[in-house]
């Protein structure tokens, strides 16, 4: 009960503590948007003067920064991220509501690709340790953290959509897996190189603790010992770099969206820093913000419930 009540607090204290730092990310996109040179009715043909005013007076444009930056605050407590600029009828909530299913699914293929394969791969250079086996794939791992996404996409698209033909080189439909390996591919081989060092140096670190030399003195086979006492304690650290996978992935799928022509939320993003679309910004880095800061809780409420050294709440 005392742990319930812990973990409670805990959960409301840092919910609590979102709201501050999900202001100040607002507000930093808010005014950093506005410094950047050109505006939302931007064109190669300009305008009629008379045209431009009625819009800026429609989208509060005319009125002082300070105003518009107030106006925008009070739309947010009511749950208003406004009209987009760009995309005419359209409400910033809808254009999320609309891409956030692909991007969703997307990066859920991605962090488990990686954390399967990784935590995989990881754990078979650890059962080799200092082998052969071992330096390749530390090797191959430390090869896929070099290589950003902007990076391998090309390559994956030259290799197996146009060289091979075996893949679509973009594109995305609701139930085409073809469509969804190389974006995932893409997405996920960075993490898949970090979460394998990451499993690797953790499994050898509790393979060598006091309780594995017991189970081992006891005469227990190698495989009855990693499956029964050492994953568990082995997958704590995977656990906790979730958090960062997660704020690397969805960073990653602003590229790998645009790259493949996926019509996620990073595409919109993209479109929406080059179209001058204030609104739409500002509502996917507050979606961004808030989608990360709420993965980062959900890991640390499992790192708690997983650890019962953690005591959550507590200071």
């Amino acid at each position: 009960m005392f742990r319930l009540q812990s973990m409670l607090s805990y959960a409301f204290k840092r919910l609590l503590g979102a709201v501050p730092t999900l202001l100040l990310l607002v507000t930093l996109a808010f005014f950093l948007m506005r410094a950047a040179p050109g505006g939302p009715f931007d064109r190669e043909r300009a305008l009629p003067p008379q045209i431009e005013q009625t819009l800026r007076a429609e989208y509060h444009l005319d009125e002082p920064l300070v105003r518009q930056y107030l106006h925008y605050l009070g739309g947010l407590t009511r749950g208003d991220l406004g009209p987009s600029f760009q995309y005419q009828g359209f409400r910033v909530a809808e254009l999320i509501g609309s891409g956030a299913p692909v991007s969703f699914r997307l990066g859920a293929c991605a962090i488990l690709l990686a954390v399967l394969l990784g935590g995989a791969l990881g754990c078979a250079a650890a059962l080799r340790r200092n082998s052969a086996a071992d330096r390749m794939l530390m090797a191959l791992a430390m090869f896929g953290i070099s290589l950003p996404s902007y990076v391998v996409a090309p390559l994956l698209i030259l290799l197996f959509a146009v060289t091979l033909n075996w893949l679509p080189a973009g594109g995305w439909s609701r139930h085409g897996v073809a469509d969804a390996v190389l974006p995932v591919v893409t997405l996920a081989l960075p993490q898949i190189a970090a979460v394998a060092r990451l499993a690797r140096a953790s499994l050898i670190e509790v393979l060598g603790a006091p309780f594995i030399r017991t189970a081992r003195a006891k005469g227990l086979p190698l495989r009855l010992i990693v499956w029964r006492h050492a994953l568990k304690p082995a997958a704590l650290p995977l656990l906790s770099y979730l958090g960062p996978a997660a704020a690397a992935i969805v960073t990653g799928s602003v590229v790998v969206e645009q790259v493949f022509g996926i019509p996620g939320i990073g595409r919109y993003f993209v479109q929406a820093a080059l179209n001058r679309d204030y609104t739409l910004v500002l509502g996917v880095v507050l979606f961004y913000g808030a989608l990360i800061i709420l993965f980062n809780f959900i890991v640390d409420l499992l790192y708690g419930v997983l650890d019962p050294r953690v005591r959550l709440g507590e200071s």
